[in-house]
């Protein structure tokens, strides 16, 4: 049996100065229908709808359509009538202004508004904390003890391999590049005074600081991105926690106090590595100590954890900040992630250079 003999047929005539619709005005019926109606039919005709046998959405949208166009409706059913009034053919539909491209002052002022944002956001979560510190301060056994341990636990152990290959090979690699042309000149022994100044000093603290955001720091702000997406951070605030001091306190604390153990065990490692390569350039491990002995007192090492302890708190610090501060939606943690690396990063190597200069005007 042919299909296409059983399916209804919607037919358009004209009758005198007007136009009558016949037969069933639905979706299978309308694909050619639609485009038939809007060559033959002007602004000002009438279309006689008595003849309609049937009418869904799709012919409802196309009557929506030709009342829109300016041509006048008759005969049509009062369950028909209602369908297409609720669509409010008579109402202007909406127009859509689109937006003007800014011009180079309004983006500098926007801009600013963000940098001038983020600044408030920052010193109120220094503020904050301050607060929640000093009022932890006279209570120190509610810092849950236990949670700090296990945040030293992560970012302490767990982060010995990765610190221990690094330290390793930047050893390794500072001994091999100083030595070669020192040897030019037979002062490959004072490759160990280069090795001792250059790791306590400087290197150690900053790789350790580098490894440290990368791991701990990006960690921290997913951690608390989660949270805030979750909603667990309000429902910290409705149940009276304040999360400074139940989520941030702890973390700042860990990460404080193991950058500096981090430090000294990437110190020992490098400076293992230095020694084994200096090993194979004929200089013994008694000459090698000694001359890093003489070469680095304990005012190196102490700038040297100065700036670990103060390259920890900023990692701990942003990465909260970032945690705290991040959006809502799939892609909010992962934004708010990358943020915090990036603004780590830039803040250890800011921080350095300011080490630096204060150490100059000091005299170390």
């Amino acid at each position: 049996m042919n299909d296409h003999a059983s399916t209804p047929v919607t037919t358009l005539h004209q009758d005198g100065e007007g136009w009558q619709l016949r037969g069933p005005l639905q979706l299978t019926t309308i694909e050619t229908l639609w485009p038939q109606l809007r060559a033959q039919l002007k602004s000002g005709d009438i279309l006689d709808l008595a003849g309609l046998t049937h009418c869904d959405g799709a012919g409802t949208a196309l009557l929506f359509d030709l009342s829109r166009r300016g041509i006048t409706l008759q005969g049509l059913g009062e369950e028909n009538a209602r369908q297409l009034a609720a669509l409010q053919p008579d109402k202007a539909l909406p127009v859509m202004h689109t937006a003007r491209k800014a011009g180079p002052i309004s983006q500098l002022g926007h801009q600013v508004a963000l940098l001038i944002g983020q600044w408030r956001n920052q010193v109120s979560f220094i503020g904050g904390l301050l607060l929640a510190l000093k009022n932890s301060a006279p209570q120190a056994r509610t810092l849950r003890s236990s949670e700090i341990w296990r945040l030293c636990n992560d970012c302490g152990t767990n982060a010995l391999p990765i610190m221990a290959l690094i330290s390793l090979l930047l050893g390794v690699i500072l001994a091999f590049q100083s030595a070669l042309p020192m040897r030019q000149f037979g002062a490959e022994v004072f490759v160990a005074n280069l090795l001792g100044l250059s790791l306590i000093r400087e290197l150690s603290p900053l790789m350790m600081a580098i490894v440290l955001a990368g791991r701990t720091g990006a960690a921290y702000t997913a951690e608390l991105g989660t949270m805030k997406v979750n909603e667990e951070i309000n429902a910290l605030l409705t149940f009276g926690i304040d999360p400074l001091r139940f989520l941030v306190l702890p973390r700042l604390i860990a990460c404080t106090l193991m950058a500096p153990l981090l430090t000294i065990f990437a110190e020992l490692i490098g400076l293992t590595g230095g020694a084994l390569v200096m090993k194979g350039f004929g200089i013994p491990f008694g000459t090698f100590m000694g001359q890093i002995s003489g070469a680095v007192d304990l005012g190196d090492f102490a700038s040297g954890m100065l700036k670990a302890g103060v390259y920890g708190l900023e990692i701990a610090g942003i990465g909260c900040l970032f945690g705290l501060s991040a959006g809502n939606g799939a892609s909010a943690v992962g934004n708010a992630t990358t943020r915090a690396v990036v603004y780590m990063l830039v803040t250890l190597v800011v921080t350095d250079g300011i080490f630096a200069f204060i150490y100059y005007l000091m005299g170390w």
